[in-house]
Formats: structure tokens, C-alpha cells, sequence
């Protein structure tokens, strides 16, 4: 191949609604061009009230079909790829028989409730307290931010901790196989890895493994020591033979076998959906913020080279792990996350029940009045997570009169997922200590102006959004790219990335909105709690 010759890496995007397969057409001197594109939609299943799950065999076909003609898209054959880069969501798991590869059920997804009487009852224990009060006397003598995040640890739903564990305690299908150890979990990159290169033939075993972004939200890794948490594993009574091998970014993830689509391709690059936004933003400084605002939002600071213990409710992870080079040197880079898990699904809420026609309308409208004329709007679907953190918040609209109009609605909706993502970095401006200049957005409602420029008033600082606002696959090109050598540095990927406009703040409007967040603050306050009152709970 030479050197003007373009690389073609295609991109598997696996997200909580879509799957997306992209051909990127990529070369050292120059920007990476779309070639070719696929999508096919995620059925969430949801068999009990509370329960969100996919169904693996017919995720399993979509994956295949997505990249089959994403590739036939760009004109081109399986064997002309240079590579393959997987992104996928976090924390949705199942588990499969190493013998068979037979799955025992289906994709318990991140926003499954299942475990949630479970969460709540380990939260209130007593084991948990004691443990808690643990860490924080050896957090005053030794000083080590790894005991500080024990001594307020909170465990909460989308991690994999305890659903995990009401899986392992309720399904009967697995417990005999699981005594013989013939069974094994993951997350959806980690059984897509492994029936990737499994081919065909089920009964092949492969190494069983899983990217360190994968495992570092799940809640049973620990970010600090770079492994497994013994504790957590034993408290919760999860075999570590369960489990996958945890590798970095750049590992030898193998090839695509060719029973699956013809012919073998490398697969050069695993990394979670968030992680892979940050490569997509171009966020490798230390102190660089992105804000992933899809189905829920995900505000994420670079925190460089040192883990940071949370005490207000965000999650230090691990952000990526390379190899560096041929040597023993390693790249790694950490971060801390903070989430709202309502956004996407809050417009998706109000275009079905007819606020407007079209979420491109929504920003328009609110435009078209000046304030929201009192009314206010709690984004609550699922609960209040950081630094709220109240699981049982409910959601809806206060202060509507009978001068309310659905612009007025609209407007309250949007400021409020721009208030609820304010919060989180307010938070992140006190866990860290550190000052910001700019937040990189990115995601399907980054495309809203009105909520991007209401963000920057609120925080008083640059609010950019790229070119590409899914910048999850991207990133994920971008790291496999790096990984065969197409390029050398994360410099020339910063070289690639366009900035389609910045919203500067504006000083005029900068009291206002903290005023309305304020006012928004004490609606938020009415409906905190809301799912813990009799009255409402005896509505079912």
C-alpha cells in the first residue's frame, strides 16, 4: 500500500438505541472522510416494569448486518478493511457458557431497575456502613484518596455490581454450570469480542477478555489499583472466574474470524462509548471537560495521570490505556464522570406527546418567547443522580397558569437539561480544584443551540461543538488508527479535528440564569423523594 493510499477502518457503534457502523477512508496527512454508513435500531425489551433488556441473538445478527453493508455502502470488500474499531455502551451484560456459547439470558441493559429493592437494601446496611466507616478511619491516617472515595461510596443502578448479583441469585439456568465454572460474563464488548473472533462455531473457546473502560464503571473494578475488587467480589459473592481478563486500548484484540463475513479483519481498537467521545473531542489534557449530551448526559474531566477520589457523587474512571511504543511505557489517562441519565429521553418524551413535531422545532420555540413565563421543568425519569443523587425524584412541570403556552413548556423543558448538566459541573469545579476554559459537546442534543447557549451562561465559559457531534465512533477511529500506526501522536488527531461553532457566554444573561437555576433549584427540591410517599406509591 502506499503512502497517499487510504486506510479504511470501519467502526462498530453500539449504543443503547442504535447500532451505527461507519467506513472511514483515513490517511496520515489529511482528515478522515465517511466513506460509508449503517444503522439498525436496538429493541429494549422491557418483560416486567422497571426491567430494560436486549435480546443477544438479534443484536448479534444487526452487528453483522450493520458492518456488512456500512462496507457495501463504501463500495468496498470485507478484505479491502484495514481494521475494525468497537465502541459499545456500558454496563449491559449477560453471561454465556465457555462450552456451548450459549447465552443464559438476555442483556440486562444499564437503565434496568431489577435490583433496584436489592440496591437500596445494601445501601441501608449495616455491612455497608461499617465499610464505609472503614475506609474513612484509614482515610484519616493514611491520607490515601483511594479510602476517601470508599468512605462515601453509594451503590446505584446502571453499575453492574448488583444486578449482576440478582442475576447469579435468580436465574436457575446457570447456578449448576456456574458451581463447574463453566460460566461467563460480560459486558457487551467484552461478548462481542469474544464471538467475533469465535466465528461460527460456538463451541470454540477464545480468551476471554474486556477493555479497561468497559470495566472501569461497572462498580467492581477499582480504578486506583488497576484490578478486580476483591471486596466488592466477595461481599457480593461474584466468582472472579466469571470474569474477564482486563486489557488496555492497544491490546492484541485478534481478528474478526472469516466464517462470520467472509474474509478476516484486525481488530485494532475496543473502548466505551464514553471514552471514545473523549478521543472523538479530542480531550487529552489534563482539565479538558467534554459533555456527552444523548440518551443521558455525561460530563467527563480529564484528570490526567492521577485518579481523584469523589465525595459529591462523581465516579473517577479510567479514561484509556495504551501501550506505549515497543517499551514497557504506558499511557493512561483518568477521569471523573458525572451522569444524568434523562436527556435524549426527555425530548423523545415530549416529541410523543406532541410539544412539538420535530426536536430541531424545539429550540425555535423556545426562542420564540422571552422566559418561560414562571414555568419550571424537573428531568427526572430516572431519578436525580449527581450530586442530587435521590433515586426516587419524580418529574414534571411547575408554576404553569393559565397564561402558559407550549413554547413556554418547551422553553422550561430545555433550560432544565441545561440547569441539570450546570449542576454537574459545578461539581466537577469542586471535586477537582481545577479551572476551565471551554466544554467540548457532543451528541444528539448538542445539536440544540438554545440549550448549548443557555449552557454557557450558565457556566461563563466556551461551550464548543465539533463538526462531527457523534463523535463516539470517531474517537473510536481515531484510536484505532493510533494503534496501527496511521498515525504516530494524539497531536496530529488534534490536527484533524473541526470545531463547527462556539457559544460564547453571555455576560448580559449570566444573572439571570443563575436566578432561574435557583428558582429551578427549589422545584427541584419539591419533587425530590416523590416515588417514597404513600399517597403516590398506592396511585399503582
Amino acid at each position: 500500500m502506499a503512502a497517499t493510499d487510504p486506510h479504511y477502518i470501519a467502526t462498530l457503534d453500539v449504543g443503547t438505541t442504535t447500532i451505527r457502523c461507519f467506513i472511514y477512508a483515513a490517511q496520515t496527512n489529511g482528515e478522515p472522510v465517511t466513506v460509508g454508513t449503517a444503522y439498525d435500531q436496538v429493541d429494549l425489551i422491557y418483560p416486567v416494569p422497571g426491567w430494560v433488556e436486549i435480546n443477544p441473538n438479534k443484536l448479534w445478527k444487526s452487528v453483522l448486518q450493520t458492518i456488512q453493508k456500512a462496507t457495501e455502502d463504501a463500495k468496498l470488500s470485507i478484505g479491502q478493511l484495514t481494521c475494525l474499531a468497537i465502541s459499545t455502551q456500558r454496563n449491559s451484560f449477560t453471561c454465556w457458557n465457555r462450552n456451548t456459547g450459549q447465552v443464559y439470558h438476555n442483556f440486562v441493559t444499564w437503565k434496568d431497575l431489577r435490583a433496584d429493592q436489592l440496591v437500596n437494601e445494601w445501601n441501608n446496611s449495616l455491612t455497608l456502613r461499617l465499610l464505609k466507616f472503614g475506609a474513612s478511619f484509614l482515610h484519616f491516617f493514611t491520607r490515601s484518596k483511594r479510602f476517601l472515595a470508599g468512605s462515601v461510596i453509594k451503590l446505584m443502578n446502571p453499575q453492574v455490581t448488583l444486578r449482576l448479583a440478582w442475576v447469579l441469585q435468580n436465574n436457575t439456568s446457570l447456578q449448576e454450570d456456574l458451581k463447574l465454572g463453566n460460566v461467563l460474563y460480560g459486558t457487551i464488548d467484552s461478548w462481542l469480542l469474544y464471538r467475533l473472533r469465535q466465528g461460527t462455531d460456538l463451541s470454540r473457546q477464545v480468551e476471554h477478555i474486556s477493555d479497561v473502560t468497559n470495566c472501569t464503571s461497572t462498580g467492581i473494578y477499582d480504578p486506583f489499583g488497576q484490578e478486580w475488587a476483591g471486596w466488592a467480589l466477595n461481599l457480593f459473592s461474584i466468582k472472579k472466574e466469571l470474569l474477564p481478563k482486563v486489557v488496555d486500548n492497544s491490546y492484541d484484540f485478534g481478528h474478526v474470524h472469516e466464517t462470520l463475513l467472509g474474509a478476516k479483519i484486525k481488530i485494532a481498537a475496543s473502548v466505551s462509548d464514553q471514552s471514545a467521545s473523549l478521543w472523538g473531542n479530542c480531550c487529552f489534557e489534563r482539565g479538558d471537560v467534554k459533555i456527552t449530551m444523548g440518551t443521558g448526559s455525561f460530563l467527563n474531566v480529564n484528570t490526567g495521570t492521577k485518579c481523584l477520589a469523589s465525595v459529591h457523587g462523581l465516579y473517577p474512571l479510567i479514561g484509556y490505556k495504551l501501550q506505549s511504543g515497543k517499551g514497557s511505557s504506558v499511557d493512561i489517562n483518568y477521569l471523573m464522570e458525572g451522569a444524568s441519565n434523562d436527556t435524549g429521553s426527555i425530548i423523545e418524551w415530549a416529541l410523543n406527546v406532541g410539544l412539538f413535531n420535530d426536536p430541531a422545532e424545539s429550540g425555535p420555540m423556545a426562542l420564540s418567547v422571552p422566559s418561560s413565563d414562571g414555568v419550571l421543568f424537573v428531568p427526572a425519569f430516572s431519578g436525580l443522580g449527581p450530586p442530587i443523587r435521590d433515586d426516587t425524584a419524580g418529574s414534571g412541570f411547575i408554576g404553569i397558569k393559565p397564561s402558559t403556552r407550549k413554547e413556554h413548556m418547551v422553553r422550561a423543558l430545555l433550560e432544565s437539561l441545561a440547569f441539570r448538566v450546570a449542576l454537574l459541573y459545578d461539581c466537577a469545579l469542586r471535586e477537582t480544584g481545577f479551572t476551565f476554559t471551554s466544554i467540548r459537546v457532543d451528541g444528539g442534543v448538542s445539536k440544540n443551540d438554545f440549550i448549548c447557549q443557555t449552557l454557557a451562561d450558565l457556566t461563563g465559559i466556551q461551550v464548543e461543538r465539533g463538526e462531527v457531534t457523534d463523535s463516539t465512533a470517531l474517537g473510536a477511529m481515531f484510536m484505532a488508527g493510533l494503534n496501527c500506526g496511521i498515525w504516530t501522536t494524539k497531536r496530529q488527531l488534534m490536527d484533524v479535528r473541526r470545531v463547527e461553532r462556539t457559544f460564547a457566554p453571555d455576560v448580559t444573561q449570566q444573572m439571570k440564569r443563575q436566578k432561574q437555576m435557583r428558582a429551578w433549584g427549589r422545584a427541584v427540591e419539591r419533587f425530590k423523594k416523590w416515588y417514597m410517599l404513600e399517597d403516590i406509591k398506592n396511585l399503582d
